[in-house]
């Protein structure tokens, strides 16, 4: 696997948890460095530039992520919060956040990695709060572990995005549907 975040849930809390991807499986990590930490938090338009990171900065981030993604399916399930989880989130949802600024040339937001995290955890706070909760789902990929805010007509989307697992999953179903056909003809 490649380490390009990828953005496709809706929310960058929940594209926050899912920065360990197929956990479930090969649990590949995308954090795996300072650089990549703060790549992420730019990237994902969280903030517009972060003053570098050290390992402690990804190691807290990686319990908080951790607490979101618990958080998450517990709303999922409706099941009751994790007391850790919970407080890791609450933890890093009441430091100081970013702050956007004026500029001449438009907003700009510039963070440490400590106030980049809290504006996810902030973030995260109100996904799992909000009107959004009944359209969180989690993609259909069984390798894939995203979840996303399903505001598709009908809410019918199966995947967290088509580039990603949907055309994989449907090319996969096609070959194994060709594959029976052929065995089936064969006998």
């Amino acid at each position: 696997m490649n380490l390009d975040h990828a953005f496709f849930c809706g929310n960058p809390a929940l594209d926050f948890a899912a920065t360990l991807r197929a956990r479930r499986t090969l649990r590949f990590e995308t954090l795996v460095s300072p650089d990549r930490l703060d790549a992420w938090y730019v990237e994902s338009g969280v903030v517009d530039a972060v003053s570098p990171s050290r390992e402690a900065d990804v190691e807290q981030a990686i319990v908080v992520r951790e607490a979101v993604y618990d958080l998450i399916t517990a709303r999922r399930f409706g099941a009751a919060y994790d007391e850790e989880a919970l407080a890791a989130v609450n933890g890093a949802a009441r430091r100081p956040s970013a702050t956007p600024q004026l500029t001449a040339t438009g907003r700009w937001t510039a963070a440490t990695p400590e106030e980049a995290l809290a504006t996810v955890a902030r973030q995260a706070v109100e996904v799992l709060s909000g009107p959004d909760v009944p359209l969180l789902k989690e993609c259909g990929n069984p390798e894939c572990t995203r979840v996303y805010i399903d505001r598709s007509r009908g809410v019918r989307r199966q995947w967290c995005g088509m580039e990603s697992c949907g055309n994989k999953v449907k090319a996969a179903a096609y070959r194994a549907r060709k594959k029976q056909a052929q065995t089936t003809a064969a006998h």
